[in-house]
């Protein structure tokens, strides 16, 4: 096996299926902040990063970046 291959396989390993799209809303319920202070909710276990909030905010959430482990949103209500 070459190594590129090789190295393919690890990668897929850590990736998860991503539950949410770029535009869509969400509710969430904010549980921990950022060392720099964006929240942080979850939706099946996929990290969803809220500037401006706080633990205990229950909000709705609009996607605007997603990448291969976490997604970025602001925040609607």
């Amino acid at each position: 096996m070459k190594k590129n291959q090789r190295n393919a396989k690890k990668r897929g390993r850590y990736t998860k299926k991503c539950p949410v799209e770029v535009g869509n809303e969400y509710k969430v319920d904010i549980t921990e902040t950022t060392p720099n202070g964006s929240g942080i909710a979850r939706i099946k276990n996929f990290l969803i990063f809220v500037e401006n909030t706080k633990p205990g905010d229950h909000m709705i959430v609009k996607i605007t970046k997603i990448g291969p482990i976490s997604a970025d949103a602001i925040a609607i209500t």
